[in-house]
């Protein structure tokens, strides 16, 4: 009997059994398989075939008998069924546009897992899926057939820990350079795909955009066997940037700010990852939160206006009002001088 054959044969007579399945009454239900030849080289079939069961997410164990019950293999049902998602029509309404959008994009990771994933929420959902009007850009890179490939390859080294080779141009060099990687995961910001992984290269953990990748091969060699596995801890905000101040061009600064007015209430989401505090002297909240590119940082603060001052260090305040000077010098009102 194939292999495959068999294995699909295994789940059947498991998922049907009530009771525990010894090892004599495995033979007899596969007389051409584990029956003919010695054994052990029987008991080292079933153990590879027990072992791809495994792998593939099937609950399988062995039990000891007792007085009650005798000895066997029988699946784990309480580890093998899953309760029942109970999502309301809106909410799979939100899950089927956004998957929709991410799919009409033209590049995302998954497309295919993706697929699957809407055609189960229309099925589950018939005539109740409602169709609101949603729309959603990704940004431009995302029509590229190259990036859709790229992204794709990365999403199966990603999820199976495989090491990938790929020829990189950086924008800091002219030269394209080749790279292996141990990709730990993708990130979209701003419409632009970001790599994160460790680069044997450079011995450390790097972003790579997905758009500079030229060419792209993943490690197919022991397809089964993860290559690498992402370090404990590993968290992706320790290296892609989501706002200005965080992008690690200089010295960590910790910046104090004073927000008032409507922004005291907008404080977090203005600044995630600060500490917000209510002012013990003066209105409003106190912001503070380490920056690493206070030029960015200070260009953010000055569009929302006087409602949001720099309190320290004094080396943020004094770059602030070179700022705000230079502003003022250039669009400032003038007087118009009659001729």
């Amino acid at each position: 009997m194939d292999r495959t054959e068999r294995l699909l044969d295994l789940v059947a007579l498991f998922l049907d059994a009530r009771e525990p399945i010894s090892w004599a009454e495995l033979r007899e239900h596969f007389p051409h398989d584990y029956m003919g030849i010695s054994d052990d080289a029987a008991e080292r079939k079933f153990e590879r075939d027990k072992a791809e069961l495994l792998e593939l997410g099937f609950p399988l164990t062995y039990i000891q008998g007792d007085d009650e019950r005798r000895d066997g293999y029988i699946v784990n049902r309480d580890a093998y069924y899953l309760p029942e998602v109970d999502l309301t029509k809106e909410e799979l309404a939100v899950l089927y546009a956004a998957g929709s959008a991410a799919l009409t994009s033209g590049a995302f990771p998954g497309r295919d897992d993706l697929s699957h994933a809407l055609r189960k929420i229309g099925f589950f959902a018939g005539n109740a899926l409602p169709t609101p009007r949603v729309r959603m850009e990704l940004g431009t890179d995302q029509a590229s057939p190259q990036l859709a490939a790229h992204l794709e390859a990365l999403w199966e080294a990603c999820a199976g820990h495989k090491w990938v080779q790929m020829t990189y141009v950086s924008p800091k060099r002219p030269d394209s350079t080749e790279r292996k990687v141990d990709p730990y995961g993708l990130v979209l910001r701003r419409g632009s795909w970001t790599l994160v992984g460790f680069c044997h290269l450079r011995q450390d953990v790097r972003t790579f955009q997905v758009h500079r990748i030229r060419t792209l091969k993943v490690n197919t060699s022991r397809p089964r066997s993860p290559d690498f596995e992402v370090p404990e801890g590993f968290a992706f905000d320790d290296h892609v940037a989501s706002y200005p101040w965080q992008h690690r061009f200089h010295p960590r600064l910790d910046v104090r700010l004073r927000l008032t007015g409507e922004l005291a209430s907008r404080a977090a989401s203005l600044f995630p990852g600060g500490t917000v505090a209510p002012a013990t002297e003066g209105e409003g909240v106190l912001v503070e939160l380490p920056v690493t590119f206070l030029d960015g940082f200070l260009r953010f603060c000055l569009q929302l206006g006087p409602a949001c001052r720099v309190e320290s260090p004094e080396e943020a305040r004094t770059r602030v009002k070179e700022m705000a000077t230079r502003i003022l010098e250039k669009h400032g009102v003038r007087e118009e001088v009659a001729a």
